[in-house]
């Protein structure tokens, strides 16, 4: 069956690094447009950033672009997602997503950003 595990989450102080990946099983990955939401408390979930395949590129939000990358390893059918100089309004529970014809979710992965 489908799945996709988030891990990587966790609590760091501003101005730090969290590396978050999700590993994929049960479809075609390579194929899938990838993505990173994150849903903060009493906020509707957000693009994060996403990335095409084949080469296709990817888009962030305005709020991470210049800190967060994304990026994917078809070969371990799996999405990264690198976040740089942390913020305390990053965060949130992050979610992956994979989109082509039909979606799917993870089950989230909390990250924290406090002193």
């Amino acid at each position: 069956q489908v799945q996709l595990v988030e891990s990587g989450g966790g609590l760091v102080e501003p101005g730090g690094s969290l590396k978050l990946a999700c590993r994929a099983s049960g479809f075609s990955f390579s194929y899938y447009v990838m993505g990173w939401y994150r849903q903060a408390p009493g906020k509707e979930r957000e693009l994060v950033a996403a990335n095409s395949p084949a080469g296709g590129g990817s888009d962030y939000a305005d709020s991470v672009k210049g800190r967060f990358t994304i990026s994917r390893d078809n070969a371990k059918s799996t999405v990264y997602l690198q976040m740089n100089s942390l913020k305390p309004e990053d965060t949130a529970v992050y979610y992956c997503n994979a989109r082509m014809y039909n979606e799917f979710w993870g089950q989230g992965t909390q990250v924290t950003v406090s002193s």
